[in-house]
């Protein structure tokens, strides 16, 4: 089977299919990635250790912080104590939710999370109303603040200072 053909299968599973953790599995949430194919996990419960990724995963799907994932519990490892079996979409999860699968613990930030995907530019205010007067040009508090630029204040001193040079 080539590459592309396997990556196609693994793709199409992921997103696929909506699947219920059984008893031995349980859902956690990635914390951060160390590396070697292996993510430090987080239970509902609070308990943190690392998981593997099976070789169907790498280099096909990938997975960051804040992901949540299905996994396996291993027997004989120390510290990576799961392998992962399935990586829950957005889609997995509100199904999870509306079927009782999903746990308490994990609810308010899997809401964060799909609030934080869905981030809309903030609302404009109202033009305020006139009345005779014209407002300052100088005042530009109510425009729209780029968050993304990094804000640069000048004093009056500043500025005061050049003229005079």
């Amino acid at each position: 089977m080539s590459q592309a053909t396997k990556r196609k299968h693994v793709v199409k599973e992921v997103l696929g299919e909506h699947m219920v953790p059984s008893d031995q599995q349980q859902i956690v949430r990635v914390l951060r990635t160390p590396g070697n194919n292996l993510h430090e996990v987080e239970t509902a419960q609070g308990q943190r250790f690392l998981v593997s990724m099976p070789s169907k995963y790498r280099k096909n799907i990938w997975i960051k912080r804040g992901d949540f994932l299905i996994v396996d519990p291993i027997e004989e490892g120390e510290k990576v104590k799961a392998e992962i079996s399935f990586v829950l979409c957005k889609d997995h999860v509100r199904s999870l939710q509306k079927d009782g699968h999903w746990p308490e613990a994990f609810s308010q930030v899997a809401e964060k999370h799909n609030n934080r995907n869905r981030q809309t530019q903030p609302e404009l205010p109202a033009e305020p109303q006139s009345s005779g007067e014209e407002s300052s040009s100088e005042d530009d508090s109510d425009l729209f603040v780029n968050t993304n630029r990094r804000q640069y204040h000048e004093s009056e001193e500043e500025s005061e200072e050049e003229e005079a040079a």
